[in-house]
């Protein structure tokens, strides 16, 4: 039997997330997280979507996503994950070991008032300085010297990226 599709309306944010099987370490190295940075940038040249925010945590990452057509977010994640894990597989020549994430992504739609300031806010303190974090002020990033600020003026400290252009990553 399929599975059911997940509702993924177009013109909404939604915050997506995805966690190793078992809570195991995705992100080893540094190199780790820039390997899923260049597949997040592929997937947005693959598959159009606003990025607002993200975070990679070394288990696990948040997303915060706003498609513009329906469908969109299914298929941008679709891509990201199977992607992402043929290439870690690869990476660490061990194809054939299983599912890399727990399942499916996880995506719940976010209101456009201060609901999504609070989710862009959650997202970027998740990290709290054990991973790569990248905040836009919804939809304008700021590039500065030694990390992001973020859509109500908030400071990130560590290993940041900015985004110079919301349009792209």
């Amino acid at each position: 039997m399929p599975r059911r599709l997940r509702c993924n309306t177009g013109g909404y944010a939604y915050h997506a997330l995805n966690r190793a099987v078992g809570r195991a370490t995705l992100f080893r190295k540094e190199g780790d997280y820039a390997a899923f940075e260049q597949v997040l940038r592929q997937a947005k040249e693959w598959q159009p979507i606003r990025l607002l925010a993200y975070c990679l945590m070394p288990n696990h990452w948040h997303l915060v996503l706003w498609p513009e057509q329906d469908g969109d977010l299914s298929e941008f994640l679709r891509w990201l994950t199977v992607t992402h894990t043929q290439r870690y597989r690869a990476h660490y020549r061990n194809a054939g070991a299983g599912p890399l994430y727990q399942g499916r992504f996880k995506s719940f739609p976010a209101q456009e008032d201060e609901h999504l300031l609070t989710l862009v806010r959650y997202v970027e303190r998740n990290r709290c300085g054990r991973g790569w974090c990248v905040v836009q002020r919804l939809g304008v990033g700021r590039a500065c010297g030694s990390g992001c600020t973020g859509a109500a003026g908030w400071w990130t400290r560590g290993r940041s990226r900015c985004l110079a252009n919301g349009s792209r990553m």
